[in-house]
């Protein structure tokens, strides 16, 4: 018989819940659309088994040229959770001793000599395969992750799918026993199957449909699943195909010599919970949370250091991870951080430090000195009475490259600066550096020879110096050469109570932040931007002051032209 095809639609759910799962109660219903046919064939009666007359009361039993009764063409069941509802097959297996070898098969022909005495099973298509049945869905071995037909599985989900994830009782081990191999250098096939796969334990129930024509059920051609239920340890319940609710009901189409359409629907008729039990599972709850609050707070202890009102905590875990490009082999860095106004660091913080001499090796087409030099800064920000248009300024990491000789003369490979980063988190930044040259060859002579070299006095010149209070700061004639480039590693944590409040102060203090953030990364193209305006400014003052026959675009570019 061929697969049968599923309606579209016929999606899975998942669900969470705090309640045990034995509380799950479900209700099938299954329906035929389309009749095979109205007469069958004769099919003799059994008369005697080796199950005795309880099987006669379970046996199915046409008679010649009867029409198929109504309760063929429909049923219905309610199923609980692990529930087990036998199918006439399981009837006709258990019937037979040499069948019933495990204490779980002699318990399921128990359970069928007594549904046979009772006056036999009420279900006669709906039955169910509990997470002790010997039952496999196959759909489980072809899962899809997406909805295409020409989706291939990959080599992790074929794998996946071999593992049937079911409970593990593990005994506990003792603290003093040890493990003869924490290391297989050799693991086998089954050894990676149930050591390098998710094995999340989880218990799995299938309602199933048996969708045989009268008189042939019994048949595990016929057998088909209805609906696959999965529950882990965690209360997460997995119902594929999702209830049906208010969708239409689910059809199953079986291709073969006589076409078949079937419809079911599946609800949840779960025991709906009492008002005065959710107030008192609420209050259970409730205690247990400010348990477990108390717990955490224990944990944390009252030593734990928060902000001022008003003020911003940075946290910096850097690195130090790499230079390369540069001309001379032995490298080290200096460094030191600049904090401007209304920033502060405890006085046991140290600002300033420099890694150790490291050589050199050829990566590519550059010459690479690996550091990995770790360092930690700790600053605060107090926020001030400044108004909103004034610019706070986020601290500057300074440093310089230097190479050693073998006479243990020391020359500047580059200088270079870093604004430290205003968002937290991982950072990894890539800083150019440049050095002060000298014309002529004999400037270069003696940088070979004697490692003498130009060198900044205030190496904050790399930059515009916070000291600086002049309107304009002139570079020119100040001879400079690209030289290589430093990696950094950062690590950001930022720490305020503003992140916490909801009142006008987190805004205040957000907006701070936000100006930090927004104008602080991009200080240089502000201050580049801000000589302009003073530079305008500058030439509309000028040109005021000039009788208006004077002035002339062209003689104006052509004076600044001829300025030296």
């Amino acid at each position: 018989m061929a697969e049968p095809l599923w309606a579209a639609g016929a999606a899975g759910a998942v669900y969470r819940s705090r309640d045990p799962v034995r509380n799950l109660r479900l209700r099938v219903r299954i329906q035929r659309v389309t009749s095979a046919g109205p007469l069958l064939p004769e099919a003799p009666p059994a008369l005697s088994g080796p199950g005795g007359p309880e099987a006669l009361a379970l046996a199915e039993q046409p008679q010649k040229g009867a029409r198929q009764p109504p309760d063929e063409e429909e049923e219905e069941a309610e199923v609980g959770w692990q529930e087990k509802l036998f199918s006439q097959f399981e009837v006709d297996l258990y019937q037979k001793q040499s069948a019933c070898q495990t204490p779980l098969e002699r318990q399921y022909q128990e359970e069928i000599r007594r549904l046979g005495r009772a006056g036999g099973r009420q279900n006669r298509r709906i039955f169910t395969y509990t997470d002790h049945d010997r039952f496999t869905n196959l759909e489980e071995h072809c899962q899809k992750v997406t909805d295409s037909e020409q989706e291939v599985p990959s080599y992790l989900a074929e794998r996946m799918a071999n593992v049937r994830r079911r409970r593990q009782d593990r005994r506990p081990i003792e603290a003093s026993s040890l493990k003869s191999k924490v290391i297989t250098w050799e693991p086998s096939e089954e050894f990676i199957k149930n050591n390098h796969v998710i094995n999340t334990p989880v218990q799995t129930m299938y309602i199933m449909g048996d969708l045989g024509p009268y008189g042939k059920l019994g048949h595990r051609e016929y057998e088909h699943v209805l609906c696959t239920i999965k529950v882990d340890g965690n209360g997460v319940i997995t119902v594929k195909p999702d209830f049906t609710g208010t969708k239409e009901a689910y059809r199953i189409k079986l291709e073969g010599e006589k076409p078949e359409v079937w419809k079911y629907t599946i609800e949840n008729v779960s025991a709906p919970v009492q008002p005065e039990e959710e107030e008192r599972e609420q209050c259970l709850f409730r205690d247990l949370y400010s348990r477990h609050k108390e717990y955490l707070s224990g944990l944390v202890g009252s030593e734990f250091e928060t902000t001022l009102p008003g003020t911003l905590r940075l946290f910096v875990n850097g690195e130090i991870v790499s230079a390369q490009g540069y001309e001379y082999d032995n490298l080290y860095v200096h460094f030191f951080l600049e904090l401007p106004d209304q920033w502060s660091s405890p006085a046991s913080q140290q600002l300033s430090g420099v890694t150790q001499t490291c050589a050199t090796k050829t990566v590519g087409w550059d010459q690479v000195a690996h550091f990995c030099y770790p360092f930690t800064l700790e600053m605060f920000f107090t926020q001030g009475d400044e108004s909103e248009d004034s610019l706070p300024q986020w601290p500057v990491l300074y440093f310089e490259v230097l190479s050693l000789d073998f006479w243990q003369r020391y020359r500047v490979e580059g200088y270079g600066s870093l604004v430290l980063p205003a968002s937290p988190g991982l950072h990894v930044l890539t800083i150019p550096t440049w050095r002060p040259v000298e014309l002529g060859t004999v400037a270069e002579l003696r940088r070979f020879f004697i490692g003498g070299s130009p060198e900044l006095e205030d190496i904050t010149y790399a930059r515009i110096p916070s000291t600086f209070k002049g309107e304009r700061l002139s570079r020119f004639g100040f001879r400079t050469q690209t030289t290589g480039s430093v990696r950094f590693r950062l690590y950001c944590l930022q720490q305020s109570k503003a992140f916490l409040e909801t009142s006008a102060l987190r805004q205040r203090m957000q907006s701070v932040l936000d100006r930090l953030g927004g104008f602080s990364q991009q200080s240089s193209v502000y201050n580049v931007l801000e000589a302009f305006q003073r530079a305008r400014r500058r030439m509309q003052e000028a040109r005021e002051s000039l009788p208006k026959d004077l002035i002339s675009p062209s003689a104006s570019t052509m004076h600044q032209s001829q300025e030296p």
